[in-house]
């Protein structure tokens, strides 16, 4: 990965298999950890990209490195195959793994948010972490919940690297969050 700071921006790019490049264009999104960017230059198995400070405030990026490893996925296209949950690379913020218990195949991971966000985050709902959909496991007002990772899971992305107090981009459920606002805003309007 090559990586270059500005003020308020960061330069980076990322090489990528021949199969990530097929039909790849400039103007085209991708995911980098769960953050949807745009892709800005190729050339040969590099691709660029632009972060801008907002995007730098609100996720992983900013700590990006020569040698830091990255989730990558395209975006899907009409007709192709959803093996999951609609994800966006619509960031809200971070977390951060605040407990890592490894038994067996399987590892467990507790991810500490801010409590505003618990009210969409759900026991056996969804939530996007560093751009893959997992299912939540339990959950508490406070400001955390479990995520229970299968082996493939850890084989096909990154999170079996993340350790305790390393950050992790979280995008909500935006079905979930439309419908809990419209709930509490029908609601409060209710009340009043």
């Amino acid at each position: 990965m090559d990586v270059e700071r500005q003020p308020g921006l960061l330069r980076y790019a990322v090489a990528l298999p021949d199969a990530l490049r097929d039909g790849l264009e400039i103007g085209a999104s991708v995911s980098i950890d769960g953050v949807c960017q745009t892709v800005t230059t190729i050339e040969g198995d590099r691709v660029h990209f632009d972060a801008i400070e907002e995007t730098l405030r609100l996720t992983t990026l900013d700590a990006l490195h020569p040698d830091k490893l990255v989730a990558v996925e395209r975006s899907a296209r009409v007709g192709d195959e959803i093996g999951g949950h609609d994800v966006a690379g619509h960031v809200i913020g971070t977390g951060t793994i605040a407990e890592r218990l490894t038994e067996g195949g399987q590892c467990g991971l507790r991810i500490s948010v801010s409590s505003e966000w618990m009210r969409y985050i759900l026991a056996k709902g969804f939530i996007a972490i560093d751009g893959s959909s997992l299912t939540v496991g339990e959950r508490d007002d406070r400001g955390w919940f479990w995520l229970h990772l299968i082996p493939e899971t850890l084989r096909l992305t990154n999170l079996g690297r993340k350790d305790v107090g390393e950050s992790v981009n979280i995008e909500l459920d935006s079905r979930t969050v439309a419908i809990v606002d419209t709930v509490e805003r029908v609601l409060a309007s209710r009340a009043s």
